[in-house]
C-alpha cells in the first residue's frame, strides 16, 4: 500500500509534504518528545532499528507507525549510518504554544554515511570522506570533502587508477551522476567499493554549474588562486560535493574555506591489494584496526593525530626534502625527551580541535563544544613555545603556523561556565557577570522564589491553617493547597481552581501576579541564555578557518611526537634517505612481529640490494620458517621510512621507492568470476607492465595456483622479465627449488634461503636469511608439526624419494650465446602407468601379477599374443 493511501489528516498531510522533498530519505518526523516514522518508512525503520510497528488508527487501512523519544536521536542516528540509510530529521520550529493549527516543522539536516559531524557518530581515529567522481575528457575527476574537519580535495585519475585511489581514502560515501550508473567504470566501481553510492542529478555535475557552484561558495572568480585549472574534470565533481552539502546540511558550511589539488605524483603509489596484503590499516583476515601496522605504530595523543597518522601511512612521499624535513623532526624530538614529553603531556589535554571547529563552522556546536574549544586553546601556548627556537626546519614552519586565537579562548571563557548542562534552552549556560539583563532577570526570578516561600508563611499566620501549602505545576501555576479537613478555615478571597483527593487548590490575584512576573523572568532569561549563546557561537564560527589551521598544526606536531616516542620505545633508527635504488637494512625487524611478539623473541635480519648486490633476491626455504615475513618486512620499511617514520634496524639505506608492488597471496574471487590464480596472474600484470627501476616489487609463491610446470615456468619467466626488462628492486619467495639456477645467468641475481638446523632427522627453523639456494623444502617436516598421521608422513616420504629420483640436473653446457637451460625443470618421465605403478608398488596390481606369472620358456606364438591382448586390456 502506498503512504497516499491513507488518511489525509492535516499533520499527515504535513508529513507527506515534507517527505516528498526527499523520498530517498528515512524522515524521523518530531512530534513533542518523540520522532516518530510512518508508513514505509515505519516498516523499514522496525527493521533496521529493531522498533516496534504499532499504527496510528483502528480502521481498515491502518497506518503502520514507529517511534522513539527525542534524547535517543543520536544513537539511531548512528545505527541507520551503519546500515548505510539516509535520514531526513524534522523539527518543530515554532512553538506550540503559538501555533495556529498544526504546529511548523522543517527538516533541518539530512544525515548520510559521508555528511557526519557528530563526535558520536564518528570514528575519532578516522577521517570521514565523503567522495564524487564524474567522467570526463577522457578522465576521472575525483574530489573528496570530509565534513567533520572541512579538509576538501581534488584530483584526475585513468579508469585503471580509480580503485586504487579510493582504496586510499576508504570513503563513506560515493556521489555520482545518474547518467554514469551504467558506465563501465561505475560497475566496477560498485564491485569494488564497499561504500554506498549515491546518485545525483546529472546538472550537478555539468562543468558550467558545478565550476559556479565552487565560485559562490569561495567567493571567487576563478580557481587559479587554489592552483586548480578550472576546466578540469575534477572541478565537476567538486561542485557537485558542495551542491550536495548544501542540500543535506541545511546550514553554514564556512568551514569548508580550500580546494587543495591533490599531487599523485608526489606520492608513493600502492594499489589496492598491495595496500590489503601488507595490512597497513585493517588486517587482511580479520578487516579490523587491531593487528594492522597503523595500530602498532600509532603513539599519539589526540584523535586528529590518529587520522594524520593514518594519512601518512596510507600516502608515504617520494620526495626526499619532504621526507628528510619528516625525519629531521623526529630525529630533533626523539633526541629530547623533556621536550618530547612536555609535548606529549599538552596534547593529552587537547580535545579534537579540527571536528570542534567544524562543529561551530556549521552552526551544531553545543555549549560543551565550545568549553572544550576554550580548554584545547588554553594550551597552545604551551606548544607554542616548546616549539620555538627548534633546529629542525619543519618544527620551526609548525611553530609559526601556529595561532593561539586568544580573543576566541577570552570570548569563551568569559561567556560559559565552565560545566554548562546538554539542554541549550533550559539555562545554567552563561557565567554570571557576563550580561547585565540576563543577571537582572535571573535576580527577578530568584527573588519571586523567595517571594513565594514569604507569601506561604504569610497565609498561614493569616488563616491560621498549618498544613497549607503553596504549589506549582505547569497546567496551573502557582496555587494554595489546604486539606479538606481544613476546608472551613479557607478565607472568602480565595478562588477555587481544582479538586484533588484530600484537598482543594486555590489562588489569588497576589498571588498570579507574582507567578506572572517571576515566570516571564525565567522564561526570558532562558531565551536570552540561549541568544547570548547562539551570538557567541556565530562569532567563534568566524574565526572557524584559523581553529582548523591549529588544529592541523597540532595533528603534526602529534604525529611527528608519537613517531619519536615510537622509535624511543622500539628501539627504531633513522634511515639514510637517497634517490639510487639502494636497499640495505641492517638488523631489520618486522615492525608489527616486533610489537606483539615477546621482548627479544623475534629474529632480524639483513638486506642488501643495488649496485654491486643485485636488483633480484630469490629467497627459498620450508613453510613456517620466515620467508614472507621477510620480505614483508622489507616492504613495510619502504613505506615507514617514506611516510617519516624510523625504522626497526640497526642501520639502514633505502632509495626512494616510486611505486610498492605486493603479490602475497589472493582469496578466491567467486563473485567476479574469477579463481584465485586468476588473481594472481591479474595482479603479477600489473606489476610487470607497471613497475618502473625505482619500484620496489615483492612476491610470494607465484605460480603456485597451477599444475608444477606451469608454475614453474612462469616463476621463471616472470623473474627474468624483472631482471632484464625492468630492473626494480624485487624480493621474491619461492617453493620452486628450480629457480635458483637464474643465478649462474642473472648478474643482478642473489639467492638466499631461511637456514634450518638438523638435529637426528629433527628440524628447527631459526628464522635467519642466509646466501644461498635452499636444496629441499622440509614440507614433510611441516606436515609432522601439523598434526598429520605417521602413516601418512612415512608414505609421503616414499613418494618424495621416488619423485626425487625422476629428476635429474642437465650437465650440458649452453652453447655460446645461449642460454642456461632451467636445468631442474627437465624431468625423466618414464611413463604415466611406469609412475603411476611406481608410486604405488605397496598395492595389489593385477598387470604386475600377470607379468611376474609368466614362462617365457614354454610360450608359444598363440599364447604370446593372447597374453599382450590380455595385458592391454588390465592396462587399460
Amino acid at each position: 500500500m502506498n503512504d497516499n493511501d491513507f488518511p489525509a489528516t492535516p499533520m499527515m498531510q504535513q508529513y507527506r509534504e515534507l517527505k516528498a522533498r526527499d523520498p530517498e530519505a528515512l524522515l524521523l518526523f518530531r512530534m513533542g518528545d518523540f520522532y516518530e516514522m510512518f508508513g514505509d518508512d515505519a516498516e523499514r525503520a522496525g527493521q533496521l532499528l529493531g522498533l516496534t510497528v504499532t499504527s496510528r488508527d483502528k480502521g481498515p487501512n491502518p497506518m503502520p507507525m514507529a517511534g522513539f523519544p527525542h534524547p535517543a536521536l543520536e544513537a539511531y542516528l548512528a545505527k541507520l549510518v551503519q546500515h548505510g540509510v539516509r535520514a531526513a530529521v524534522c523539527e518543530q520550529v515554532e512553538d506550540p504554544k503559538q501555533a495556529k493549527g498544526i504546529v511548523k516543522r522543517e527538516i533541518v539536516r539530512v544525515v548520510t554515511p559521508g555528511t557526519l559531524t557528530d563526535d558520536n557518530l564518528l570514528d575519532p581515529r578516522a577521517a570521514n570522506y565523503l567522495a564524487a567522481i564524474v567522467e570526463s575528457k577522457g578522465k576521472l575527476g575525483l574530489a573528496w570533502v570530509e565534513l567533520s574537519t572541512g579538509r576538501f580535495s581534488l584530483t584526475s585519475v585513468l579508469r585503471n587508477e580509480l580503485n586504487d585511489e579510493l582504496a586510499r581514502l576508504s570513503p563513506a560515501e560515493v556521489l555520482i551522476s545518474e547518467t554514469a550508473l551504467d558506465t563501465p567504470w561505475s560497475k566496477v566501481l560498485r564491485t569494488h567499493c564497499t561504500a554506498p553510492i549515491t546518485s545525483r542529478p546529472s546538472w550537478d555535475f555539468q562543468a558550467d554549474q558545478a565550476r559556479q557552484a565552487l565560485f559562490d561558495h569561495f567567493r571567487v572568480t576563478t580557481l587559479g588562486g587554489f592552483g586548480i585549472d578550472d576546466d578540469a574534470p575534477e572541478v565537476q565533481s567538486a561542485g557537485a560535493l558542495i551542491a550536495y552539502l548544501r542540500e543535506t546540511q541545511k546550514s553554514s558550511l564556512g568551514h569548508l574555506t580550500r580546494l587543495t589539488p591533490h599531487h599523485r605524483a608526489g606520492i608513493l603509489a600502492i594499489d589496492e591489494m598491495t595496500r590489503r596484503s601488507l595490512e597497513l590499516t585493517r588486517t587482511l583476515r580479520e578487516v579490523k584496526r587491531e593487528g594492522s601496522l597503523l595500530q602498532v605504530i600509532d603513539r599519539t595523543s589526540t584523535p586528529m593525530g590518529a587520522r594524520l597518522l593514518s594519512e601518512w601511512l596510507m600516502a608515504p612521499l617520494t620526495s626526499l626534502d619532504a621526507i628528510n624535513a619528516r625525519h629531521d623532526a623526529v630525529a630533533e624530538l626523539l633526541a629530547d625527551s623533556m621536550l618530547r614529553a612536555d609535548l606529549r603531556e599538552a596534547m593529552g589535554d587537547a580535545h579534537d580541535l579540527e571536528r570542534l571547529a567544524a562543529r561551530i563552522g556549521t552552526g551544531r556546536a553545543t555549549p560543551r563544544d565550545l568549553v572544550a574549544l576554550g580548554r584545547t586553546l588554553s594550551i597552545l601556548p604551551r606548544i607554542k613555545a616548546r616549539l620555538t627556537a627548534r633546529k629542525s626546519a619543519r618544527l620551526c614552519e609548525l611553530e609559526t603556523m601556529l595561532e593561539l586565537c586568544p580573543e576566541v579562548r577570552t570570548a569563551i571563557e568569559e561567556a560559559i561556565v565552565p560545566d554548562p548542562p546538554l539542554a541549550m534552552r533550559e539555562g545554567g549556560l552563561i557565567r554570571e557577570g557576563y550580561h547585565s539583563a540576563l543577571d537582572e532577570l535571573r535576580e527577578i526570578a530568584r527573588g519571586g522564589k523567595s517571594w513565594i516561600a514569604k507569601f506561604q508563611a504569610e497565609q498561614v499566620r493569616r488563616t491560621g491553617i498549618n498544613g497549607l501549602k503553596v504549589g506549582f505545576n505547569k497546567v496551573f501555576g502557582y496555587y494554595i493547597e489546604i486539606t479538606h479537613a481544613q476546608g472551613a478555615k479557607v478565607p472568602g478571597d480565595y478562588i477555587r481552581k481544582q479538586t484533588v483527593k484530600n484537598a482543594e487548590r486555590y489562588i489569588t490575584p497576589e498571588l498570579k501576579e507574582y507567578e506572572d512576573k517571576v515566570l516571564r523572568a525565567e522564561d526570558r532569561a532562558f531565551e536570552l541564555e540561549y541568544e547570548l549563546f547562539i551570538g557567541l557561537r556565530d562569532r567563534v564560527s568566524a574565526d572557524a578557518p584559523r581553529l582548523i589551521q591549529a588544529g592541523a598544526v597540532l595533528a603534526e606536531v602529534d604525529v611527528l611526537t608519537g613517531l619519536a616516542e615510537l622509535a624511543a620505545k622500539q628501539g627504531y633508527c633513522r634511515p639514510e634517505m637517497m634517490q639510487e635504488p639502494v636497499l640495505e637494512i641492517e638488523h631489520g625487524r618486522h615492525p608489527v612481529l616486533d610489537v606483539l611478539l615477546p621482548p627479544g623473541e623475534f629474529v632480524p635480519n639483513d638486506v642488501k640490494m643495488g649496485g654491486d648486490n643485485g636488483s633480484i633476491v630469490l629467497i627459498t626455504g620450508p613453510n613456517m620458517a620466515g620467508k614472507s615475513t621477510y620480505i614483508r618486512q622489507v616492504a613495510l620499511a619502504s613505506v615507514l621510512a617514506q611516510m617519516g617514520s624510523f625504522l626497526p634496524a640497526r642501520r639502514a639505506k633505502l632509495g626512494v621507492v616510486d611505486r610498492l608492488f605486493a603479490r602475497v597471496g589472493a582469496t578466491d574471487e567467486l563473485s567476479r568470476g574469477q579463481s584465485t590464480f586468476m588473481v594472481e596472474m591479474t595482479e603479477t600484470a600489473n606489476i610487470l607492465n607497471n613497475a618502473t627501476p625505482r619500484s620496489l616489487v615483492i612476491l610470494d609463491e607465484i605460480g603456485r595456483g597451477t599444475s608444477t610446470f606451469d608454475g614453474v615456468s612462469l616463476a621463471w619467466a616472470i623473474t627474468e622479465h624483472l631482471h632484464d626488462n625492468v630492473g626494480c628492486r624485487t624480493l621474491f619467495a619461492t617453493h620452486y627449488h628450480e629457480l635458483v639456477d637464474l643465478e649462474k645467468t642473472k648478474p643482478g641475481l642473489r639467492n638466499a634461503n631461511v637456514a634450518v638446523k638438523e638435529d637426528q632427522g629433527d628440524v628447527v627453523f631459526l628464522h635467519r636469511i642466509v646466501p644461498g639456494g635452499a636444496d629441499q623444502s622440509y614440507g614433510i617436516h611441516v606436515g609432522r608439526l601439523a598434526g598429520l598421521p605417521t602413516n601418512v608422513l612415512d608414505r609421503a616420504r616414499e613418494i618424495l624419494a621416488f619423485l626425487e629420483k625422476q629428476h635429474r640436473p642437465e650437465t650440458n653446457a649452453p652453447a655460446p650465446g645461449q642460454q642456461q637451460a632451467p636445468a631442474k625443470v627437465m624431468p625423466r618421465v618414464k611413463s604415466a602407468r611406469a609412475l603411476q605403478v611406481s608410486l604405488f608398488a605397496a598395492l595389489p596390481d593385477p598387470l604386475l601379477n600377470e607379468l611376474r606369472g609368466i614362462d617365457v620358456a614354454t610360450l608359444t606364438p598363440e599364447a604370446a599374443l593372447e597374453l599382450i591382448q590380455r595385458l592391454k586390456d588390465l592396462a587399460g
